[in-house]
């Protein structure tokens, strides 16, 4: 048999059942032939055990392992401790249905740009439902991106692989290739502070993703952005309701905030914790938080901001 070049890492959590076999559809169609790949599904202590809802038996070097710990950054762990090769990772959400020649491409551009350690394509929505107008001026990109038609590959070796601020055309969790030794590098900076930056059940932290890219300069990679890797992603209505907006607003700024101090790329200073109150108070009228639904998320974004910046 070949040797295994990349491994699929799927982290799912209580995932919609006819998406996820839309997800492991897309799969099955790659054109890199399967014994080149192996697929991974992480089962994060989903209320229903995943494999009661789906079959992986089409590919002969597939598994389904169980992580009970919550929490994204943990079944990532556990898939890439699952992993028989030692050489490329794609990790596909639950939702992402990846186009055919995904795995192939990728592999591709690994191997001519080894020294690349983390890196992503573009994301395409596709909503289940007529997204509200006020959705793009939120700056919420919901697992999305589009830096255009050119390929970006960094150069922070020219720089020691020192940040001043957060990396241009950066990856996100969305069908995001990492070399596992990159993996690897990332994991042991883990402690603690970094375990609480991901997303945990239903909570919407997110800013996991902000520091695997960062770690992965830091430990001498580059990263890249390679148009020609394509995801749909699949976004139910419940995902762009204005309730899940509101409070993705605050959780995703209040990440960020922190992953950027950790990282020391913040361009604001921290702020005493008495202070917040009174900063959201004045936030609220300055923001005109109670005139429309876009004002009272971006007041709510403003809030998470404030608490991320505490000392």
């Amino acid at each position: 048999m070949q040797e295994v070049k990349v491994s699929v890492i799927i982290c799912t959590h209580n995932p919609d059942r006819r998406i996820i076999r839309e997800v492991l559809g897309a799969l099955a169609l790659q054109t890199l032939e399967r014994q080149y790949w192996e697929l991974i599904v992480v089962d994060n202590n989903s209320g229903i055990p995943v494999r009661e809802l789906i079959n992986i038996d089409w590919h002969p070097l597939a598994q389904i392992i169980h992580e009970a710990r919550p929490g994204l950054v943990f079944a990532r762990i556990a898939g890439f401790k699952a992993c028989t090769t030692g050489s490329l990772m794609v990790f596909i959400d639950d939702d992402n249905v990846a186009d055919p020649m995904y795995l192939e491409l990728a592999m591709a551009f690994s191997g001519l740009n080894g020294q690349v350690g983390c890196f992503g394509g573009r994301s395409v929505p596709e909503f289940e439902t007529p997204p509200p107008d006020w959705l793009n001026e939120t700056g919420i990109s919901l697992g999305c991106q589009e830096f255009g038609d050119e390929t970006y590959v960094s150069d922070y070796a020219a720089a020691d692989f020192r940040l001043i601020r957060y990396p241009e055309k950066a990856p996100i969790g969305t069908g995001m290739v990492m070399l596992y030794t990159a993996f690897d590098a990332y994991l042991k900076t883990v402690n603690p502070q970094k375990l609480n930056l991901g997303r945990k059940g239903n909570a919407l932290d997110s800013g996991e993703d902000n520091d695997i890219v960062m770690s992965v300069i830091k430990n001498g990679y580059e990263i890249a952005y390679y148009p020609k890797l394509l995801i749909l992603h699949k976004i139910p209505a419940r995902r762009y309701s204005f309730d899940y907006i509101k409070e993705m607003a605050f959780k995703s700024n209040l990440s960020w905030m922190r992953v950027l101090t950790m990282h020391g790329v913040n361009p604001h200073r921290r702020i005493a914790t008495w202070t917040v109150t009174l900063r959201q108070l004045k936030a609220w009228f300055v923001l005109s938080a109670w005139k429309s639904k876009l004002n009272y998320i971006k007041w709510r974004g403003a809030c998470g901001a404030f608490e991320g910046l505490t000392k």
